[in-house]
């Protein structure tokens, strides 16, 4: 039986947060026709994670894909807890990044603001208490100096140092013509409005809703899908 598949973000009060994280959705759905698609969160929006994957796993085997950009408190407790509460059930994929279809969407997003020689960027990330977080950003600017010929830093806007406006100032005292924010949120809200307040010269928009992203979601889908599958063959 194909898993069901629960998309868990974080939940945002800005409605074109909203409608970015929506559409992306509807891409995944594309992407999968077959698969039966559930929404759930972590913060602020409902309904709560630990209930979707009760009513999901009531029908059947459910996996939950984190639409979150890094490792964190969300993924290691919030999800973590929901999963293990029904064992043999239900699985977590790892969180999005860091990944290398994230990097293509950064280099988009920094082609948009037009970026050029005597440029240094910085990822500016959500940010969270969780070290491994941080590693997963640093991880990800390390993937970007692939894709992109200007020095990176990082900056996040809570949870971590250094602040993302600390980073911009960082990059223009070392000597930038023009320091660019690469936003590393996946949609407007409160954190996307943090990076737009912190003193870059550009903003790059946020990285959702991108085909390449549902691609990921869908890649984590399957790869965890089948390591639940594996572990119910074996239970037999």
């Amino acid at each position: 039986m194909t898993p069901t598949l629960i998309a868990c973000s974080h939940g945002t009060r800005s409605h074109e947060g909203r409608q970015a994280i929506s559409t992306l959705l509807d891409q995944v759905r594309t992407l999968v026709p077959g698969v039966r698609i559930e929404e759930a969160f972590v913060d602020v929006q409902e309904p709560a994670i630990d209930e979707v994957v009760d009513r999901a796993v009531a029908e059947g085997p459910a996996v939950v894909v984190p639409v979150l950009l890094s490792t964190g408190y969300h993924t290691r407790v919030d999800i973590a807890r929901a999963v293990a509460a029904h064992p043999g059930r239900a699985i977590a994929a790892p969180a999005l990044g860091p990944h290398d279809l994230l990097a293509l969407v950064l280099e988009s997003r920094l082609a948009d603001a037009d970026l050029q020689g005597g440029d240094a960027i910085v990822l500016a990330a959500a940010g969270s208490s969780d070290p491994s977080a941080a590693i997963d950003v640093q991880a990800m600017a390390d993937r970007l100096s692939q894709c992109v010929f200007a020095p990176i830093t990082v900056g996040f806007a809570a949870g971590a140092h250094p602040r993302i406006d600390a980073a911009v100032e960082s990059a223009r005292a070392a000597g930038a013509e023009r320091v660019i924010a690469a936003s590393y949120v996946l949609a407007p809200g409160y954190f996307a409005d943090v990076i737009g307040r912190a003193g870059a010269d550009a903003v790059t928009a946020p990285l959702a809703p991108d085909v390449r992203i549902a691609a990921l979601i869908v890649e984590r889908f399957r790869a965890a899908a089948g390591q639940l599958h594996g572990a119910a063959a074996l239970a037999k």
